[in-house]
């Protein structure tokens, strides 16, 4: 391949929440929230990433802005293809030039179909050849786990849509759970309990905000509390309500000890010699859930396993994917074999 062109391969996170692009040569170029903004009688992209996201729950009849991938799997299939264009665009201003190799990265449980949309959505967006790896692979790898060894690494990668957790040794997946509970049914949990508890009605975007600033999931040394702002379901009006960083972890504990309980189920599923590893070297947390305060204690409290934080938990799964993409043949073995999963 001739120099002038090698910049051109990509790897895409093609997250719930958000997608980061990494190209070859230059790094993590572009970090945005997975959203689009259309006209609803036209289908016309209006808005995309981060101009998109401060239009939820804001729009005007005839606008909507969605979130075209759910839990981790495409769910509007045209608003994604055009969500990546407009991304691959971003980067390659001259687009006549660029026909670049693309490394995606899924959950690891989605099934064939939903596999080969997101390699068509990658076709259609204008890539030459789509290459498919698993999150929890390519989260490995940007964590920097020595994955081509022959020791279990764990790695728990909680996103927006799904938390993937995958015992890898050999460059493989020995054992691997996705559980579609992750930073979005989080916020869900959270609306959920300020209309139960509180009648108060909330935005995706403050749920959100309140999980970052007062969630947890173990008790803090010194618990915080912070001001919300919602719609009263009563009278209809604003109002504004104290809450705790206790309430918000009684309102998530569900959701967190599902995650728990897919790290244990895996654990649980582990050859002895790899779950000898682990117990050595510790799991690995990385995605944007691993930013949730407490979460490593809370895992370490209930699996007695020693519990990291990803140095860079939102990006390490795109930081593993451009790795495949700069050692393209030293890494191929991790991405998904095409005639493998055509049966299957």
């Amino acid at each position: 391949m001739p120099n002038n062109l090698i910049g051109r391969d990509l790897a895409v996170d093609l997250g719930t929440a958000n997608t980061l692009v990494y190209v070859r040569g230059r790094g993590v170029l572009l970090d945005e929230p997975s959203v689009v903004a259309m006209n609803t009688a036209t289908r016309e992209i209006i808005a995309v990433g981060t101009d998109a996201k401060r239009m939820i729950g804001r729009t005007p009849e005839g606008i909507t802005a969605i979130r075209p991938l759910r839990d981790g799997v495409i769910a509007d299939f045209d608003a994604t293809e055009q969500m990546l264009r407009h991304f691959i665009a971003q980067i390659h201003r001259r687009r006549y030039f660029a026909k670049p190799r693309m490394v995606i990265c899924v959950p690891s449980g989605v099934t064939p179909v939903e596999q080969r949309a997101v390699k068509e959505a990658g076709y259609q967006a204008g890539a030459r050849k789509v290459y498919i790896i698993e999150e929890p692979m390519a989260a490995a790898i940007g964590a920097g786990l020595p994955v081509h060894e022959a020791t279990g690494n764990m790695v728990v990668d909680i996103g927006g849509g799904t938390t993937e957790v995958a015992v890898i040794s050999l460059g493989g997946l020995v054992t691997t759970l996705s559980v579609r509970t992750a930073g979005d049914e989080l916020d869900q949990a959270i609306i959920a309990y300020l209309k139960k508890e509180h009648s108060l009605m909330l935005g995706e975007g403050t749920a959100e905000e309140i999980k970052m600033t007062v969630g947890s999931a173990f008790p803090l040394a010194q618990e915080v509390t912070a001001e919300v702002r919602g719609r009263d379901m009563v009278s209809g009006l604003p109002r504004t309500v104290s809450l705790s960083s206790v309430e918000i972890r009684k309102a998530i504990e569900e959701q967190v000890h599902t995650i728990v309980d897919a790290v244990r189920a895996t654990l649980d599923q582990t050859p002895p010699e790899l779950a000898g590893d682990i117990m050595d070297r510790g799991i690995v947390l990385t995605g944007g859930g691993a930013l949730l305060r407490g979460l490593d204690e809370r895992l370490r409290h209930e699996t007695g396993m020693p519990v990291h934080v990803a140095s860079d938990p939102l990006s390490s799964v795109v930081i593993g994917s451009g790795k495949c993409v700069e050692e393209f043949e030293a890494l191929q073995q991790v991405l998904v074999a095409e005639n493998v999963r055509r049966g299957s």
